[in-house]
């Protein structure tokens, strides 16, 4: 049974966030291409393509069945109710496919990796490094003094 795999966040009026999925999409089709030869990136809302849109590309791709990867720490409300309804309307459309929703990312060791991955690169990198530099995320005193002056 051909199996697609679609991987889902909240979507955002960002393009920046939106690409950064596709990018997480592609990335976990090159690593895990032998298993997995249908790979599609959604987003809930506010942005294509829509769980609707991957559903009925792993379908024309072959994909009897879809497993959709909420990309969500937590088990809240669209883990519970928005992601399964919206993956059922998309299935109403395809009534040769079975779907299935994983749970979110939640509590893993990877994730707590994830965490002392971050924590660590900002000690390197001794609070200051090129992606927080000159905002308010480095927590520079002269850029709360700034944010606060807004």
């Amino acid at each position: 049974m051909q199996i697609g795999i679609i991987i889902v966040d909240h979507g955002s009026r960002r393009d920046e966030s939106n690409r950064m999925l596709e990018q997480v999409a592609e990335l976990f089709h090159k690593r895990f291409r032998e298993r997995y030869e249908i790979v599609e990136p959604a987003h809930m809302e506010l942005a294509e393509p829509s769980i609707a849109t991957a559903y009925g590309r792993c379908v024309a791709r072959g994909a009897q069945r879809v497993v959709v990867v909420p990309f969500f720490l937590g088990p809240g409300k669209h883990w519970t109710r928005d992601i399964p309804h919206l993956t059922a309307q998309a299935a109403s459309s395809h009534p040769h496919s079975k779907f299935h929703v994983t749970p979110p990312l939640g509590i893993d060791d990877l994730i707590l990796e994830l965490l002392d991955k971050r924590a660590s690169g900002c000690a390197a990198n001794e609070y200051v490094c090129d992606i927080c530099k000159g905002t308010l995320r480095c927590g520079d005193p002269d850029c709360v003094a700034e944010q606060n002056k807004i």
